[in-house]
Formats: structure tokens, sequence, C-alpha cells
């Protein structure tokens, strides 16, 4: 149990580096002003900071994510971890969408849950396949617009998929945790919501 609690306190405070915030400060850019979201994340770091400050924040969330699982999981199968550990996994994006470094007030998370995944890969590499081939598909095959119900459909198909593919329970738990903490932030996010459209790829 302390192992457990270590890890999701180490996992929340390097999610709570806000490395867009960090970037557009170092690389002297105003990434929030023209912002109609106001969010502190990937997206608008390469927007409004250009492609070196958008680069950075990208790897900087995305290892953020990736590190405390990786050091969580190591030398320990995945398989064996129980439900306690969902926690511990999620812990970097909860970080990153309710930073206490910002006030509580982070970015939605994205790129911080595909560098969690991305940490189980040496064992575990099915999570990080199936959430990045469903943000794919929704992107590509059945095209969902805007990106604020592409997000949800592909994080909504990833945690229904993850337990029918036989995915560890901690692992399960931990993506619930995930989705429910980016839906969470994508309902609180400034952003006009525009209507939804669905379309086949080959449709126009």
């Amino acid at each position: 149990m302390p192992r457990v609690l270590l890890f999701s306190l180490f996992g929340y405070l390097c999610g709570s580096i806000l490395f867009a915030r960090l970037f557009s400060k170092l690389f002297h850019k105003d990434i929030l002003t023209p912002s109609p979201d106001q969010n502190p994340g990937v997206a608008n770091a390469f927007m409004y900071g250009g492609f070196r400050c958008g680069f950075c924040t990208l790897l900087g969330d995305v290892l953020k994510g990736f590190l405390p699982v990786f050091l969580l999981t190591l030398g320990t199968p995945v398989q064996s971890l129980d439900w306690r550990y969902a926690l511990a996994l999620a812990a970097p994006v909860l970080g990153h969408a309710f930073p206490v470094f910002n006030r509580f007030r982070g970015g939605k998370g994205i790129a911080a849950t595909f560098g969690c995944l991305l940490g189980l890969f040496p064992c575990s590499p099915l999570p990080f396949a199936l959430f990045a081939a469903a943000f794919i598909f929704f992107s590509v095959v059945l095209k969902i617009s805007p990106h604020f119900y592409r997000t949800i459909f592909a994080y909504l198909a990833t945690a229904i998929l993850l337990p029918v593919l036989g995915a560890p329970g901690a692992v399960c738990g931990a993506f619930l945790v995930m989705a429910a903490t980016v839906c969470v932030r994508l309902h609180l996010s400034r952003e006009e919501r525009e209507r939804m459209t669905v379309k086949l790829a080959w449709m126009r």
C-alpha cells in the first residue's frame, strides 16, 4: 500500500508540471490570451507558440505520463497489479487536469494519457495501441468533428474495449479514471461547443 500511495503522489506531481506554460515562458510566447479555451496544453502550444514550443510541450507531457508508470511497472508484471494500482497508473493525467502548481486549472490530459499508456508498452502494448487506433478510426474512417466529440468517443471506445480484449483489471480501472478526468476537463473547458458531425471517410 505505501508503494501505491508513493507512486500516486509522484505521478500526480509529475502531471502537475504544465510544460505548455513552462515552454511558452521560455520561448516568450503567449499561448493562453489568444486561445478561446485558455487550455495550457499541446494544441495551443503548437497553434500559438509555434513548432518549438509545441514539440517541447508534447515531449514533456508524454514523458510526465510515461516516467511514473514505467517506473511503477518496472520489473512487475502488469497482470499482477490489483485494482489499488489504478489510481497510481492514472495519477499523471489527474495531475495534468487539476495541477496543484496552477490552482488546479490544467489541460485536458490527452498527451499525458498517451504517455501513461506508453509507460505500459513494454509489458502491455494493448492499451496504447487500442487508444491510438480509436483516435485514428474516429479521425480517418468514421470522422467525428469537432475534436471535442472525437476525443470523447475515442476514450469511451477504448474504455469499453479494454476489458473485452482482456486487459488487466488495474489497467481498465486506470483508463476509466483517465477517461472520467478528461471528460470532466472537457466539460469545464471554455471552448465553444460546435455541432457534432459524423461521416464516413469516403463521404463528402
